[in-house]
């Protein structure tokens, strides 16, 4: 399993992650939090579903959301640089976008950006899901530990 290869590896890494959710509300650390012994490396994580939680936890300039909307690359940028700098971990990862199933900002439910930092390599993915607001909310998820998978160090 996915889940279980990304907590193994953090572990034996001896590194940490956390986490800046805004439409998977918490559903990463979630299920993330299964893995036995997590928590050596999952100090916390934050639930940013508004413009100013994000700023007030997290850090991302307000000015930056009203330029560019809370759906956007630059946000789950700053997102996931802002948890990581707020919980000193080796990796974060951030995750903004439109569950739906109105659009947001112009954007149609469905478009995901998930963000991630890490000790060599910060990224932005954007993500087009179709389903409904739980689907595309669990196939974020899956696709933050797909990409971890592919950047954490192997044993």
């Amino acid at each position: 399993m996915l889940v279980e290869q990304v907590g193994r590896a953090l572990i034996n890494a001896k590194q940490t992650i956390t986490s800046a959710e805004s439409l998977t509300a918490g559903l990463f650390v979630a299920t993330l939090a299964e893995v036995s012994g997590i928590s050596q490396s999952l100090p916390g994580a934050f639930v940013t579903y508004s413009a100013a939680t994000k700023h007030q936890l997290v850090g991302v300039d307000l000015a930056l959301i009203e330029r560019a909307g809370v759906v956007s690359a630059v946000v789950a940028q700053a997102m996931a640089e802002g948890a990581r700098e707020t919980l000193q971990t080796d990796w974060a990862v951030s995750f903004t976008g439109v569950a739906g199933p109105e659009r947001l900002e112009n954007q149609p439910a469905g478009t995901v950006f998930i963000g991630m930092v890490g000790p060599a390599i910060s990224q932005v993915k954007e993500y087009h899901f179709m389903g409904d607001r739980q689907s595309i909310r669990e196939q974020a998820v899956q696709a933050a530990f797909i990409l971890l998978a592919a950047a954490l160090p192997e044993d």
